[in-house]
């Protein structure tokens, strides 16, 4: 392996298609794509400070890297990258990628961020920015703090544990999601998706969990939550909370500590097909 220390480099393409490479204490100035193409490349202490850094790279590990605002687009089509202890201040990061591996990762700029991504697996990321995860798969998070709107959009077989989600409209179109000992706050979770599953979550939302077909809640909290599972089928809850309201579910069972309003219209949904059990109706 070739070693490369406290070098600062510019112009386009400076490391293009290089391998085998520890890459210590550099700076990569002004110059679009310097290590396009490339594969067996460790990096720390490293500043990208322009666009596209990493593009169709392979096997990648980034440890105390900075990315700049103006590294924008900073990892795409790229497989097999390790991003540990980093700061990305570049949106549009990580898009169209394969087995992606973040820990303890600050992403304050977030917009647009995991883009069509498979194999994710992520640790104590922080990150600010909405569409954060459109469409990516196999996504698996652990202390997740994200500020947000539309994160997940269309995603697949995603897990996510002891996190915080502050997300407008989160998990729209999705298939296989699972939540565990998770804080969600944001209005209409959950829309047109399937196999939905909250485990001791706690969730504060505006006509939240609508159109979901299969959905599961254990030992959750609905907090705050108004016009819940509208049209919602094959629901099994049960919420240790009282519910604002609840509206018009198509199928399944629902018990529930207390709701203050329970909406259920004869001329828009079969009101035998859904079996509502309330401990104290308020």
């Amino acid at each position: 392996m070739k070693y490369i220390n406290s070098m600062i480099f510019k112009g386009e393409r400076p490391l293009f298609m290089s391998s085998d490479l520890f890459v210590n204490g550099c700076t990569f100035m002004d110059g679009e794509s310097p290590l396009k193409e490339s594969k067996n490349i460790e990096l720390q202490l490293c500043e990208f400070k322009w666009k596209y850094p990493l593009w169709y790279c392979e096997n990648i590990k980034c440890h105390n890297v900075t990315w700049f605002e103006t590294a924008r687009s900073g990892v795409w089509y790229t497989k097999h990258i390790e991003v540990i202890d980093c700061n990305i201040h570049a949106p549009k990061q990580f898009r169209r990628c394969e087995d992606i591996t973040l820990v303890n990762v600050k992403i304050p700029n977030a917009q647009e961020t995991l883009w069509t991504s498979n194999k994710v697996k992520g640790r104590d990321v922080t990150a600010n920015g909405d569409y954060f995860g459109m469409n990516s798969q196999d996504v698996e998070m652990d202390n997740l703090k994200l500020d947000g709107n539309y994160a997940f959009d269309g995603g697949k077989n995603i897990v996510i544990r002891d996190s915080i989600l502050n997300s407008k409209d989160a998990f729209w179109n999705c298939e296989n999601v699972t939540l565990i000992n998770c804080v969600i706050n944001g209005e209409y979770l959950g829309w047109n998706s399937k196999n939905v599953t909250l485990i001791n979550c706690k969730i504060v939302s505006h006509q939240g969990l609508c159109y979901i077909n299969n959905l599961k809640m254990a030992e959750c909290e609905l907090n705050n939550s108004d016009l819940c599972f509208e049209f919602c089928s094959n629901i099994d809850a049960r919420i240790n909370s009282v519910v604002d309201s609840i509206k018009n579910p198509f199928s399944g069972r629902i018990v529930v500590k207390g709701v203050r309003q329970l909406i259920l219209e004869n001329d828009k949904i079969d009101t035998t097909k859904t079996e509502i059990i309330i401990g104290e109706k308020i």
